[in-house]
């Protein structure tokens, strides 16, 4: 009876040693749902238990506590791990350890509050972001101009902003949609949010909102935007008192010669561009490659860059992946012209034949930015009507990755960056 409780106790405590850890890998042989491996790492979090984030160990793995809610969790979702023990666990921190090694292991702290910018009655299939959330189960709140006027941006951390049109010009959808329904629906209901604000004119409310937007990045958030969101945000803040629109958007002419009175020191990311004027025209400025571009479909790739894991931590963590080489895709804003991009900016994805930018980085005050282009990781030419993409034929999408890359980036320790 003795015997057979000392063997019960010590394969107790052995199994214990053993299984001390859960490694969610990341790499593309072995992890079979990765955008979902994002919501375990969130949902870990939540719980106030501390994840450790292996930069460039098997695709940025996730290192958590052991437990079976957690192996249960993701069994539920799909969700591929590993039980370590604690002796296999310090070999892979001694490794990722070695200045030899261009690895590093970032400790998660607090899962990040989420808002999305974007109007009511948006549905989540409209932006690709609100689509990943809600495919890996990350929870999120949205956020319009009623609530980023009242400052309620400070009560998160991390914030993306929907396919938006921050100039008022409703889009440059005038030439082929003026006619469509759905067109005049959505410009009578932003001349209506804007009276109720106090604004005369939609352009001058977005302006605010844009200004709002900087003030929360400035102060300390973090923001992520894709597609028109990103250069139309920029030219917003840039034409801060200028009158940048024609009369079918705003009811008076614009400012003569306004491309002389556009402050590109206002901005986030790019400079010396040129405004497209006309409303005729499906583009806000020559930020944007869409009509620059002549790539075939099946060689439309994109390259993440590489960075030192140990002395640049934010933009190695950012492109973490199980692959360098991503597709690319379209949007109202496909990617952004290399030369009109700031030299404090930096480009994390691009195609070097097409000398085009896809995906930047940048720090503006206490807080950091993240422009991404094009709308929809894994449909090419996503256009109005198009049906919504299913992220369960895609649950490996190095694209979709890179949103969710952003969307942990606030969760890690903060480290006093090296310059």
């Amino acid at each position: 009876m003795k015997k057979g409780l000392i063997l019960f106790l010590l394969l107790l405590f052995a199994t214990q040693t053993y299984a001390s850890y859960i490694l969610i890998p990341m790499d593309a042989d072995t992890q079979k749902n990765h955008l979902k491996a994002y919501g375990i790492t969130y949902w870990t979090l939540e719980r106030d238990l501390k994840v450790k984030w292996l930069l460039n160990y098997r695709g940025g793995s996730f290192l958590l506590p052991d437990s079976k809610d957690i192996q249960r969790e993701c069994q539920i979702r799909g969700v591929s791990f590993e039980v370590i023990s604690d002796a296999k666990t310090e070999q892979i921190l001694e490794q990722i350890s070695s200045p030899s090694k261009n690895m590093e292991a970032i400790v998660l702290e607090k899962a990040p509050k989420i808002a999305v910018y974007t109007p009511k009655g948006k549905l989540p299939w409209d932006d690709a972001v609100t689509m990943v959330l809600s495919y890996a189960e990350i929870p999120y709140e949205t956020v319009y101009d009623e609530e980023v006027l009242k400052d309620e941006l400070l009560l998160y951390d991390w914030l993306h902003l929907h396919h938006e049109d921050f100039t008022g010009q409703f889009g440059k959808f005038y030439a082929r949609y003026r006619t469509a329904a759905w067109y005049i629906q959505e410009k009578k209901d932003a001349e209506i949010l804007a009276t109720k604000l106090g604004y005369s004119k939609v352009s001058e409310a977005k302006r605010d909102v844009s200004l709002k937007i900087r003030d929360y990045v400035v102060g300390g958030g973090f923001m992520f935007a894709m597609c028109s969101a990103t250069d139309s945000f920029d030219i917003a803040l840039s034409a801060d008192g200028v009158d940048i629109c024609e009369p079918m958007f705003d009811g008076d002419g614009s400012d003569g010669n306004y491309q002389a009175k556009i402050d590109f020191s206002k901005t986030f990311a790019f400079k010396e561009y040129t405004l497209e004027r006309s409303p005729m025209i499906y583009e806000f400025s020559s930020i944007d490659m869409t009509s620059k571009r002549r790539i075939p479909k099946e060689t439309d790739y994109f390259s993440l860059m590489d960075f030192s894991a140990k002395w640049d931590p934010i933009p190695t963590m950012l492109c973490q992946n199980h692959t360098a080489l991503v597709k690319a895709f379209m949007g109202q804003t496909t990617s952004f012209t290399r030369d009109q991009i700031k030299s404090n900016v930096l480009v994390m994805g691009e195609n070097k034949t097409n000398g085009e930018a896809k995906y930047i980085h940048g720090i503006k005050g206490k807080g950091f930015f993240t422009f991404y282009g094009g709308h929809d990781p894994e449909d090419y030419t996503h256009k109005v009507g198009d049906p919504k993409t299913e992220l369960e034929l895609h649950p490996t999408s190095p694209g979709y990755r890179l949103i969710l890359n952003n969307v942990l980036f606030p969760a890690a320790k903060k480290k006093k960056q090296k310059t």
